[in-house]
């Protein structure tokens, strides 16, 4: 074999999307497996969303867009902000992505060289390692902890500041934890980015899916800056609106970011369908009584879920309060947590994620999505007590 770059050698990719081919693999000799080892949402997209992506295909709205997005698009985004964020956006200061995925890739190849440091929660999302890796850029970890709810501490944030840091990744709601910030972790983190003078980018693509049980709620460091200098929002229809397959999302950043990763996207993408844009637009100014019904469904399904890991034997779990996973600890069970995962496959049939997959700190948890209905969840739960039981 010819030689490979060593960009290349050191892409990890997505290793629940690795799990999920073992799982199907299973299936097609036969076996039932239970799948709680991806994010994505198991509702139908909400049929109005649907509809509008259809008349702007019948209306040959299959050509090239403008590279940066639809304005329209732009525009019912930006009145979203204004409701959620309390800021306006300028259009100039918003991009349209295939996904909210691709735009951590933008950013960092945009912001960051080779060598120079990114602060990243650990455990957190496992494109933000993978990304950073192929940019061959330093990934500084701060370990979110257990005792304080996974929340990320900017404490230790602040610790982790050096002079080559250039951006702060947080992330509220959390992948894979649930957890939520507090309104002052989240000032505190804004505070440090700016006196510091990095980027924070702050991924918030289940900020709809939130559990408002307490008070708990969104809080987005964009209030502060209006994303003008030190803000960057990752923000996409993915997860609350049922449309993972669709690829449709739109960041909010500093003009002169914006317009960096603009042309990062045209070099590499051209631009986002315009049907699929079309389809945005509705999700967005149409009704949203199906998502509230949906985000009430994980409601229960969470709920469902945490209880009965509590019941587990080794097994015990905190209730997050957003995004729609748990991550329970499973260090009293005597296996590891890729043992853990793979008897789970094996021998219940259940396909989950074992935690460290999502960072050097997360040994001795898994990861479930509660993508699936109470009666899965509660037949599950029954299939890995027997597992543990023996």
């Amino acid at each position: 074999m010819k030689k490979l770059s060593q960009a290349a050698q050191r892409l990890e990719g997505q290793r629940m999307f690795q799990i999920l081919t073992l799982g199907r693999d299973l299936e097609r000799q036969g076996r039932e497996i239970l799948h709680f080892e991806l994010g994505d949402p198991d509702f139908g997209t909400p049929e109005n969303i649907t509809q509008a992506a259809i008349e702007a295909l019948k209306g040959h709205q299959t050509h090239y867009a403008p590279s940066g997005g639809l304005r329209e698009l732009k525009d019912a985004a930006s009145e979203v902000t204004v409701r959620s964020r309390g800021f306006r956006p300028a259009p100039e200061q918003l991009l349209v992505c295939p996904g909210a995925n691709v735009m951590i890739y933008y950013a960092a190849s945009c912001l960051v060289d080779p060598g120079e440091e990114v602060i990243v929660p650990d455990p957190g999302f496992v494109s933000y390692f993978s990304i950073l890796k192929f940019l061959g850029i330093k990934i500084v970890r701060v370990p979110l902890r257990e005792e304080n709810e996974f929340r990320l501490d900017p404490d230790d944030v602040e610790k982790a500041v050096t002079a080559k840091t250039r951006m702060i990744i947080m992330n509220s709601p959390s992948n894979p934890t649930g957890a939520v910030m507090t309104e002052d972790q989240v000032k505190r983190m804004f505070e440090i980015a700016r006196r510091r003078d990095v980027y924070l980018l702050s991924d918030e693509i289940y900020a709809r899916m939130i559990y408002e049980e307490a008070g708990t709620r969104h809080y987005s460091p964009s209030r502060f800056d209006q994303c003008r200098e030190t803000t960057i929002v990752v923000n996409g229809f993915s997860k609350s609106y049922a449309m993972t397959g669709w690829r449709l999302g739109v960041v909010t950043g500093p003009e002169e970011v914006i317009s960096k990763m603009g042309l990062v996207l045209e070099t590499t993408t051209s631009c986002v369908s315009p049907f699929i844009q079309k389809a945005g637009i509705e999700a967005l100014k149409g009704s949203q009584e199906q998502i509230f019904k949906m985000v009430e469904e994980f409601r229960k399904r969470r709920d469902a879920l945490v209880d009965g890991l509590n019941t587990l034997p080794g097994v015990r779990c905190l209730k997050p309060k957003g995004a729609f996973y748990v991550f329970p600890n499973i260090k009293n069970t005597g296996y590891s947590s890729e043992e853990f995962a793979a008897r789970m496959l094996t021998d219940a049939g259940v396909a989950l994620a074992p935690g460290p997959i999502f960072g050097d700190h997360a040994e001795g948890y898994v990861r479930l999505c509660y993508t699936n209905s109470i009666e899965t969840i509660n037949k599950a739960i029954e299939k890995m007590r027997k597992v543990l039981s023996r």
